[in-house]
């Protein structure tokens, strides 16, 4: 379908898909099996200004352009879901900064996020605290000039990697999800350590660790708007960061799709192409159907929130549950496609089932998912 992309968007993706091409792809099995951080390409991607893609041209970016950023992470995802996240989860750092950042914050961090010479991360997620992000136990005292962290935050994408840290912490825990509060924190200042590289089911080329404070010291102008915006700052990043998760989603959906119809018409059984079978081209005529409309989705939800729509939590929702579920459904498909050969690493297909299924679960369960779209529907079923 055309999505009427500006010349300046096809540009994106013609570039994102040459990276993907010539760079991503080829060293996909690569990280997939030696689980480093994928450095060299990562330098690719920057040297092609696409970390710029969410960055206000004032700080060295483009501008904050969601579609922009849709169009490049699905691209890089087509070829590995794992170096692509990598991408994209430092945009999911950078964004508090850029929604909440003061003007010296903004100039003091953004330009190298823009370059690419830094990578960023954001810190929620903790050992309890999942689903439930009110639930966080990581806090932040105030002393003086400086405020005190102590907790532990994991699964954290970019962990050990990243330079840059947006964290949430509780500064006033008797006041609950009010009491929490954003900071930005960099690797390397006392008391911020990690914890070990854990060892993932799929996107396994992205840094996943635990982050730990132990008394680490931070100025008290690293906090980003004011005490107790926290969980503010946590859901108007995700408003805006969630259609990057759906286009990675679609993104590995749509790389499943082209190998399973390229190996369907390559596979001979009963002396023709399996392609030919009624069966097959069914699997593919709907793995098609579907991707094509979350396709159509996500890139709505984008375009929305680049237009300044100002209440997008239910699309954005829509879009990160629809397409992680069909990426998981399509990648599935396409395994069967292949048939036995699809269970074997020799082939790329069962990567893509791996790294598809975590998209249904960070950045929100597809379950916390259809809860804001419920609870959303619920609440304007009262005003019509």
């Amino acid at each position: 379908m055309d999505y009427l992309f500006t010349d300046e968007q096809k540009m994106i993706k013609e570039l994102a898909h040459k990276i993907a091409e010539e760079k991503v792809r080829p060293a996909a099995a690569k990280y997939d099996i030696s689980e480093e951080y994928p450095w060299d390409v990562i330098k690719v991607i920057a040297e092609s200004d696409l970390f710029g893609l969410f960055i206000p041209e004032e700080y060295g970016g483009m501008g904050v352009n969601i579609t922009n950023l849709c169009l490049a992470t699905e691209e890089l995802s087509r070829a590995c879901g794992g170096i692509a996240v990598c991408y994209a989860a430092s945009a999911l750092g950078t964004f508090p900064i850029v929604l909440f950042g003061n003007e010296e914050q903004k100039k003091k961090y953004l330009p190298d996020l823009a370059s690419g010479k830094k990578v960023a991360a954001f810190g929620i997620t903790e050992p309890e605290a999942g689903s439930d992000a009110s639930a966080i136990k990581t806090t932040a005292r105030k002393e003086g000039d400086y405020y005190i962290l102590n907790g532990l935050k994991h699964f954290i994408t970019n962990g050990g990697d990243a330079e840059t840290y947006t964290v949430i912490a509780m500064t006033n825990k008797d006041k609950g999800a009010r009491g929490a509060s954003a900071f930005i924190v960099e690797k390397g200042t006392p008391g911020f350590t990690f914890g070990k590289k854990e060892d993932k089911f799929g996107i396994r080329a992205s840094s996943t660790r635990e982050l730990i404070f132990t008394d680490c010291k931070i100025p008290a102008k690293n906090l980003l708007a004011k005490e107790g915006m926290g969980f503010i700052v946590t859901m108007r990043t995700f408003d805006m960061s969630r259609p990057g998760v759906a286009a990675q989603a679609l993104g590995i959906a749509q790389g499943a799709l082209e190998l399973a119809a390229k190996y369907a018409k390559q596979r001979q059984q009963f002396g023709k192409s399996i392609s030919s079978f009624q069966g097959i081209q069914w699997m593919l005529a709907d793995m098609a159907t579907e991707v094509e409309a979350a396709r159509a989705l996500v890139y709505s939800c984008a375009r929305a929130i680049d237009a300044g729509a100002k209440d997008v939590s239910r699309e954005s929702a829509m879009a990160k549950m629809y397409a992680s579920d069909v990426a998981m459904k399509v990648t599935v498909d396409a395994l069967q496609i292949f048939g036995g050969y699809g269970y074997m690493k020799d082939y790329p297909i069962e990567k893509y089932v791996r790294d598809a299924k975590i998209t249904q679960i960070y950045e929100g369960t597809n379950q916390i998912q259809r809860n804001i779209i419920g609870l959303q529907l619920v609440r304007d079923a009262g005003k019509v």
